[in-house]
């Protein structure tokens, strides 16, 4: 990946969704355009150093998806409306964009692909799908907890469950991280969008194989990725995933695991570039 001795400005802007919501964005850098879709827990801020990366080579849209940071929200949620979001943003970014998607954003980024909006090339790292009985994955009652969790407004708690039950993370690490400054307030604040990634990942973490409905609609060039350090689940889940797309393949980055976008931008960013250049 080349370098640059320029630091792309970054603009602040909103764009208003179908159902009238507004989507905060930082728009950075030139050339095609790239979205960057987050994952579970997560706003602008985990992608902001990938975003600075990539936008030595590309326009970097870099947005909150809806009931995080900046961007709106509405009274009942829908997959839907957050596809519809990420239309607005093609829309500004002048009507095509590839997309690049972590985790349960992978799986965003390739429900918008699937339904035909103007992707030009798709990026997904570690999508979370669960096909074997023995991968990780979420308690079957998971969403339903969750929002008995969060009806009862203890924040807190449905970010642990989502951290041990669905992630299958120590139980000592998610103390540890309650210690850091900064970081749990950060996570307890959007607590309220767990249920929206659990609502886009479906019935897709049953421990199934992966149907080729409704992802095999998805016919643009895709680029799956996987960490060499990830457990085995996230690698079964690629192959599969690369096996019922039309027009996909499957890379390994070595040294990486689920947390690359935050941890190690710099190493994942050069896959990306290769392949959004075409």
């Amino acid at each position: 990946m080349g370098t640059s001795s320029k630091q792309a400005t970054t603009v602040n802007a909103t764009a208003i969704s179908r159902d009238g919501t507004e989507i905060a964005f930082e728009r950075s850098g030139a050339g095609p355009a790239v979205i960057l879709v987050s994952s579970a827990l997560a706003d602008r801020s985990d992608a902001r150093k990938l975003a600075a990366l990539l936008a030595e080579h590309f326009t970097v849209i870099n947005y909150d998806r809806r009931g995080r940071g900046a961007s709106g929200d509405a009274a009942a949620y829908a997959v839907e409306r957050e596809v519809e979001d990420i239309a607005a943003l093609i829309d500004l970014a002048g009507g095509a964009a590839s997309l690049f998607g972590s985790s349960s954003g992978a799986v965003l980024a390739l429900r918008a692909a699937a339904v035909g909006l103007n992707v030009e090339r798709l990026a997904l790292y570690e999508p979370p799908f669960v096909i074997g009985d023995g991968d990780f994955g979420p308690p079957r009652d998971y969403a339903r907890q969750l929002d008995t969790l969060l009806a009862a407004d203890r924040r807190a708690e449905a970010v642990k469950y989502f951290m041990t039950g669905a992630q299958g993370m120590p139980a000592i690490m998610v103390t540890m991280m309650r210690l850091m400054p900064g970081v749990w307030p950060n996570l307890k604040a959007l607590a309220h969008t767990l249920p929206y990634d659990a609502a886009v990942m479906g019935e897709t973490q049953r421990g199934k194989p992966l149907d080729a409905d409704p992802w095999s609609a998805a016919t643009v060039p895709t680029l799956v990725l996987t960490g060499g350090k990830s457990p085995a689940g996230f690698h079964d889940a690629g192959r599969a995933l690369t096996g019922v797309l039309p027009d996909a393949e499957h890379r390994t980055l070595p040294g990486l695991n689920h947390g690359a976008v935050v941890m190690a931008p710099k190493r994942l960013a050069p896959a990306l570039v290769r392949f959004l250049h075409g």
